[in-house]
């Protein structure tokens, strides 16, 4: 039997962004929706003629989303929550962004939905609502106007749907005693009728991925999941698609319901190939995720193609693919000029996986190595040769020196409180931001002159020096408590270090997707990782020699820069941590020694980082924490530590974020509507907690009411010696318009309740 090869996703905003650009156009009426949806086809057309030139043998179709595949979904089930339904009953793209970005009408505002993070990973998605008076009914026929135009590219299509029982789970339900499982007939209903159309256009296969089997899952569930996929039973095939780890604890699930196909993520996953077949029936085909979707080096081919040879001894109905969707990774590194030959053969963005995943099914259809040995040389170079140029031997012997004493402060919080209480004398309710004021196009204009040698360096720091100034000036107007520089000097909060850091490399176009128009460009490590001199230390002094009031210096945690950067893959995430820590230290020992008394160390892919399964968080969370505390250990007790966290769920780690140790915590709660305060209800966290008191990530301007409503109710579990003010997460994505009056609210705000204190 031939090998088949295909892919789980493709990356959907564009080769330069087109999606983004498009998409905050047409939300500031510069374009029309026609002609939106023109550059979406657009989009969507280049990315099957790539899948069909690369040789793969099913073109993947609906992982196209106009802000996120979840959302998708719940537009496709018309899953609508009643405040964004109009008289006429209409849903359409618009219905789409007002649910994701809240809208504003005639001084009335419509919240958004919440939004959190995707498993494992920093994209995120729109957080579906469930009430018991749901009503589903298939209202997006997107996914079918997609296959069409798939069908005139290729033949083979294999459409993508989000699982019913994924979609349930990700689910939010509003009343306590409603069971969200009362709504899967009605929801299955819908899937059962797109399977049967599906079918009908001759479509054969279907890949519905169901994420959640590489979670804990109940005995409620298990019986839910193998009830759904009976109710589903029709006579398309199915590829049950799971990814992010291993699903081998649910296993009686898989083995019991009727599909097809399984994919398994061979990357997280950690499957010995030479024993699955012991595992599945022979008429079941299995998948095999072998190409890293969440990383950018080569695979090693040589190494698959042995293992799957000897797999093919023993049944030979195998497919390969990525390990999970390629919208994690960049689209293509022939895009990139700049990055040095040597280390740009080690690399694979989204188009050269989908040619390693035709490289290995061709050398395993006609038994030849050959291509595959030339493929994957850079990297048996690369590894032989890292020993000797990748490795920092100061560094090693730092972190072989290190004991429990590296990883603690001086004294207990309640010590530490007192003394920067009498430090910095600020007042109650201290109201202070997140750390990034506006970026307007003039400044990244600036930024990017600079990045090319149109200015000089002295040229350029002038510029942002009086970005800087104006930035205090508008923060002291307001009279805000605790000011920020604004970060103008930063692109990214994770690739600005990174470019002040030694062992990282960066890209000109390896942009990822976030959420909705946001998107990142990931740094790649590719070495040790050390300090050679400050970093924010200029613009820090700056600021703070402009005001009486303590200004925040601001850096990225060692956890998020690991996380939100490509890792090399020869030593442990842990080891690399630490490298960053220690780099981190020395930056925050310089700000410290410059008057610098408050410092915010930001923590928001803390949460992130955290495995799937409950047997495996405990040595994650140790490492993080520790990562962390190292950076913090030596400040004075009078120096006060902030970190931030956004667009989590923090019940599960509110523990680890307790013992960071941090003075003050600020964390994303507006969204929820303050919901996410529910954990420290009952866990008593010790230290000083900042909520976030508008959602920054709407267009919407907080009312005042609103901000007063929901301090008190941050006031009932957090005590008011403890409780600080703020935005949820940094106003970079923001005007200044609407920073200024949604700050203005803020202050406004607190003052009232100060006066009610008082």
């Amino acid at each position: 039997m031939t090998i088949l090869n295909h892919i789980l996703g493709f990356p959907r905003i564009g080769y330069k962004r087109e999606l983004k650009i498009a998409q905050e156009m047409y939300w500031s009426k510069k374009i029309s929706k026609s002609k939106l949806k023109k550059i979406g086809k657009k989009i969507r057309i280049k990315n099957l003629k790539i899948q069909k030139k690369m040789g793969l043998d099913f073109l993947s179709v609906g992982d196209f989303a106009w802000y996120d595949h979840v959302l998708t979904t719940s537009m496709m089930l018309g899953n609508i929550p009643k405040r964004f339904i109009n008289s006429h009953n209409k849903i359409n793209l618009d219905t789409l962004f007002y649910i994701a970005r809240g809208v504003s009408c005639n001084q009335k505002s419509t919240y958004p939905s919440e939004m959190t993070k995707w498993f494992n990973t920093n994209y995120h998605y729109i957080v579906p609502e469930f009430h018991k008076d749901s009503n589903f009914k298939f209202s997006w026929k997107q996914l079918f106007e997609e296959i069409d135009e798939a069908l005139l590219i290729g033949k083979n299509i294999k459409p993508i749907l989000l699982g019913p029982m994924s979609y349930l789970w990700l689910g939010k339900t509003y009343e306590f005693t409603f069971n969200r499982f009362n709504l899967l007939d009605e929801i299955l209903n819908i899937y059962k009728n797109i399977l049967i159309q599906l079918k009908k256009k001759g479509i054969q296969w279907v890949q519905i991925d169901e994420p959640i089997l590489s979670l804990d899952l109940s005995s409620e569930w298990k019986k839910k999941f193998i009830y759904s996929y009976n109710y589903l039973k029709c006579d398309v095939n199915i590829l049950l698609t799971t990814y992010f780890g291993n699903v081998f604890h649910n296993l009686d699930i898989i083995q019991e319901i009727p599909i097809q196909g399984i994919h398994l993520d061979l990357v997280e996953g950690n499957y010995n190939i030479l024993n699955l077949h012991k595992y599945f029936s022979k008429d079941l085909i299995i998948s095999l995720g072998i190409i890293n979707g969440k990383n950018i080096w080569k695979t090693d081919l040589l190494k698959y193609y042995t293992l799957i040879k000897k797999l093919l001894k023993h049944r030979n109905n195998i497919w390969i693919g990525s390990s999970c969707s390629l919208m994690h990774v960049p689209i293509d590194l022939d895009q990139e000029k700049r990055i040095k030959t040597e280390l740009k053969i080690l690399f694979s963005f989204a188009v050269q996986k989908c040619y390693e995943l035709n490289l290995l099914k061709n050398s395993l259809n006609i038994n030849n190595i050959d291509l595959l040995e030339s493929w994957v040389l850079p990297l048996f170079t690369y590894n032989n040769i890292n020993d000797n140029n990748h490795k920092n031997n100061n560094i090693k012997h730092q972190i072989l020196n290190l004991n429990k004493n590296n990883y603690q402060r001086k004294s207990s919080y309640k010590d530490r409180y007192i003394k920067q209480k009498n430090k910095l004398n600020l007042p109650i309710l201290p109201i202070t931001t997140i750390g990034s004021l506006p970026q307007t196009k003039d400044l990244r204009d600036l930024r990017f002159k600079f990045k090319y040698g149109s200015i000089n360096k002295k040229e350029y720091q002038k510029e942002i020096f009086k970005i800087i100034k104006y930035n205090i000036r508008e923060q002291e107007k307001l009279d805000i408590d605790v000011l920020v520089h604004g970060e103008p000097e930063r692109n990214d909060m994770v690739e600005y270090f990174g470019e002040n850091l030694e062992g990282f490399l960066f890209t000109d176009y390896g942009w990822v997707q976030s959420y909705g128009s946001r998107c990142v460009k990931p740094p790649i490590i590719f070495s040790d990782i050390s300090r050679i001199y400050p970093i924010t230390l200029d613009w820090i002094k700056y600021a703070q020699s402009l005001t009486k009031k303590p200004v925040k210096g601001m850096l990225t945690g060692p956890v998020t820069i690991l996380l939100w950067s490509f890792v090399r893959e020869d030593i442990s995430q842990q080891e690399i941590a630490t490298q960053i820590s220690l780099a981190l230290k020395d930056e925050i020992y310089d700000l410290e020694k410059n008057g610098i008394n408050i410092i915010q160390i930001d923590e928001p892919a803390l949460r992130e980082g955290l495995p799937l399964r409950d047997i495996d968080k405990e040595k994650y969370l140790s490492w993080a924490v520790n990562a962390f505390k190292l950076s913090v250990s030596d400040v004075k007790d009078t120096t006060q530590i902030h970190t931030h966290m956004c667009y989590c769920d923090f019940n599960d780690i509110i523990q680890a974020i307790s013992n960071l140790d941090a003075d003050v915590i600020t964390i994303e709660t507006a969204r929820s509507n303050m919901e996410i305060l529910d954990c420290f209800k009952n866990f008593r966290y010790p230290n000083s907690i900042g909520p976030g008191f508008y959602d920054i990530h709407s267009p919407n301007i907080p009312q005042e009411k609103d901000i007063i409503k929901l301090i008190n109710q941050a006031m009932k579990i957090i005590p008011i010696q403890k409780l600080w003010i703020n935005p949820d997460c940094g106003l970079k994505t923001r005007t200044w318009i609407e920073v200024n009056n949604s700050l203005k609210n803020l202050v406004s705000a607190t003052k009232k309740i100060r006066e009610n204190i008082s």
